[in-house]
């Protein structure tokens, strides 16, 4: 949620069951992702781009590490 809020652009996680808005904290909390399952990350707006790369950076190489 902290690196999505930096950015103007729409931003949603996506899992198999549910669609939420990234900058949401609850949103984010309803999520309860185990380790290992499949997200996936969409963005829409002006500085869209530069917000993709930072949080994929993030999924996986901090997250994904256990930085």
């Amino acid at each position: 949620m902290q690196v999505a809020s930096k950015y103007e652009s729409r931003i949603y996680l996506d899992t198999k069951n549910k669609h939420v808005n990234a900058k949401s904290i609850m949103g984010m909390m309803s999520l309860e992702l185990l380790n290992g399952e499949e997200v996936t990350v969409s963005s829409d707006g002006e500085d869209e781009n530069a917000a993709m790369q930072e949080i994929e950076d993030f999924l996986l190489h901090r997250i994904a590490k256990g930085a």
